[in-house]
């Protein structure tokens, strides 16, 4: 082709391109409005004007399973002068996208780029899953564009739940939803307390159906804080749980109760081939000079805690089927589910009677009352022995043989027991369990504070800090220590450390070692100013502007207490005063006390349930800024 018709062609595109885009400049009421939605929505630089989705149910005969077309339709609309964003969309093995398309609000195409590739995040490993995606610039205020999203489901079970609210806010969301008479479907509305969501139902004759609408207006966008609950908690959103579909008079059942559920799973454990010989030197290996049943367990737990590497395979069929136990074991690294059958494989070899296990951790508001694919997202191992039931968890690394991580605590377990299952529930530990204990022993000299620190770590404290101190490489391990105690103050000195065993995860950590501090003590007209506190926990845990839930890691209880010497020839002019606040999620306090030539410094922290909840952020708040306010106080002593 000469070049002079390409020229052409490509001026004429790129004239008819910024054609429509100055047709889709936003006109003055349209940018009006967006200072509008601004004013209501200030923490947002793009909101939704509109957002549908609609949702349909064939039969394909060819697969003999109900398919979901599931249809998204939006309106976004720039509230500042300029936003830059990325639309995307998820799919597997399981689902297809039918239509991606981005539309000027002339309803003209926008020739945004579309990237279609495999889907990866940091330590997550997704088999076949891929996204679509698009990066959209708005460049001015009150711009818009129309978003279209077609996606099929290959098969019900896998469309669980849609939630009202999305990344953006939403000015008018709508969920549509037509059941055809042949499927017995129960939409199960979830958090809708405290929402105004208006729903109607009305049957079509002709189309043998009933379509089911929700709407509800102004909603906020999904909170992008950290540490916060579950989607499932807080935000309102239907299950989708398809129990049966009758054609020609032959009733199909799907997912009725957790018997059903319970059914498919093992339908899928039942699959692995289960050949173990490449694993019978390993656990013989393990077992032979073992003294005790128990240890011959521990050392199989903790072999395969500590050689294979955790790697999360999500979404489509690999999100729920187990890997081969020997092809776990040979490529050294498997998702929870593989990880859980090479643990049961080698314990079912040593000759115990371990069993696949399905859990839904804390982040999971759901129990297994409910029978549908989003009620769990992780797999252990369970053993009985002895009459005893011992959950084992081979992804939590450094975690002991009859130790729960507070994840997995007080969650449901539904356990494989041949042809039927078995519900049981991961025991709670006290906040107790992971005790902190400071012991600071100290003295002035000069303008320097010294002193021998001691300091224990018990339960998920310890588990945590061995993870991470035997991921660091034997040459940076020292490093890592001094760094760890002095928490990275450049005034802190630590030296002499000595510490028990950091490779045996059953006992506490103790540590001791010699401190030197620069720069806590200041002098003026024989008045010394000491600032007594280096760790100063909970600083900056203020939640005055927090929206959701405060969730903590793991319980905590953390004791600290200093003894500091008076030096001779001085006293204590003044000290702060004692605070303290109990409820049923926390129990905190600190308080001073002088004993002869000493001064008692004593911090207790309990987060009793790992969490701080939002009714609580009053009261809290106020506790943490007369901390903060205590923090900054000083220990006055005068010369006599």
């Amino acid at each position: 082709m000469p070049k002079i018709t390409v020229c052409l062609i490509l001026t004429l595109f790129s004239f008819q391109f910024l054609l429509a885009q100055k047709k889709a400049d936003p006109t003055t009421s349209e940018k009006l409005y967006a200072e509008q939605l601004k004013t209501q929505f200030p923490d947002d630089n793009i909101a939704l004007d509109a957002s549908d989705d609609v949702l349909s149910f064939s039969y394909d005969k060819n697969t003999d399973k109900v398919t979901v077309n599931h249809v998204l339709k939006e309106t976004l609309i720039n509230l500042d002068s300029r936003s830059d964003i990325q639309l995307y969309c998820v799919y597997d093995d399981q689902t297809e996208i039918n239509t991606f398309n981005i539309t000027y609000k002339t309803n003209k195409d926008a020739y945004f780029r579309i990237i279609d590739e495999a889907y990866t995040s940091q330590d997550l490993f997704h088999v076949d899953t891929r996204v679509k995606y698009t990066n959209i610039d708005f460049p001015l205020l009150g711009y818009k564009y129309h978003n279209t999203i077609d996606k099929t489901y290959l098969d019900v079970k896998y469309l669980t739940k849609l939630y009202f609210n999305d990344n953006y806010p939403i000015v008018k969301k709508t969920i549509k939803i037509e059941v055809p008479d042949w499927l017995d479907i129960e939409l199960k509305e979830m958090n809708f307390d405290g929402y105004d969501i208006i729903k109607t139902t009305k049957s079509n004759s002709k189309r043998k159906s009933k379509t089911h609408t929700y709407s509800i207006e102004n909603i906020k966008a999904m909170s992008k804080e950290e540490n916060a609950p579950g989607p499932t908690y807080i935000y309102p959103h239907i299950l989708i749980l398809a129990k049966s579909y009758t054609i020609k008079n032959d009733k199909k059942v799907l997912f009725a109760n957790t018997q059903d559920l319970y059914n498919w799973y093992k339908s899928l454990a039942n699959e692995l081939k289960n050949d173990n010989s490449l694993l019978k030197d390993k656990v013989i290996e393990l077992t032979k000079n073992a003294k005790t049943d128990e240890d011959k367990i521990k050392n199989i737990y903790y072999w395969v805690q500590d050689n294979i590497r955790y790697i999360a395979f999500e979404d489509g069929i690999a999100g729920f089927k187990p890997d081969e136990a020997s092809s776990v074991y040979t490529k050294r690294f498997g998702d929870c589910k593989g990880m859980a059958n090479l643990t049961k494989q080698m314990l079912v070899e040593a000759g115990f009677d371990a069993r696949l296990t399905w859990i839904g951790t804390k982040r999971i508001a759901y129990d297994y009352s409910i029978p549908s694919l989003s009620v769990d997202n992780h797999m252990i191992c369970t053993l009985f022995k002895n009459g005893k039931t011992i959950f084992l968890d081979a992804t939590e690394k450094y975690n002991p043989f009859g130790e729960y991580a507070d994840r997995i605590q007080g969650k449901q377990v539904l356990i494989e027991d041949s042809d039927q299952y078995i519900i049981k529930t991961v025991p709670n530990s006290k906040a107790s369990f992971n005790k902190e204990v400071f012991n600071y022993d100290l003295s002035l000299q000069g303008e320097t504070i010294i002193g021998n620190v001691t300091k224990q770590y018990n339960g998920e404290s310890r588990s945590g800090l061995l993870y991470y101190f035997n991921t660091i490489k034997n040459d940076k391990k020292d490093t890592f220590l001094e760094y760890f105690l002095n928490e990275g103050n450049n005034n802190i000195t630590v030296s002499n450390i000595n510490t028990n065993d950091l490779n045996d995860r059953e006992s506490n950590i103790d540590i001791s070692y010699n401190v030197k501090v620069n720069n806590a003590i200041s002098s003026f007209d024989n008045t010394l100013y000491v600032d007594l506190d280096f760790d100063k926990e909970f600083l900056n845990y203020d939640f005055k502007e927090r929206e959701t839930d405060y969730i903590f890691s793991a319980k905590k209880h953390i004791e600290s207490n200093t003894r500091l010497k008076i030096p001779s020839g001085y006293t204590v002019s003044e000290l702060p005063k004692n605070i303290s606040i109990t409820n049923e999620n926390y129990n905190l306090s600190v308080s001073f006390l002088k004993e002869n030539d000493i001064i008692k410094y004593n911090k207790s922290f309990t987060i009793t349930n790992a969490k701080i909840e939002k009714k609580d952020f009053p009261q809290w708040n106020d506790f943490i800024s007369q901390l903060t306010n205590l923090y900054k106080e000083q220990i006055i002593l005068t010369k006599q």
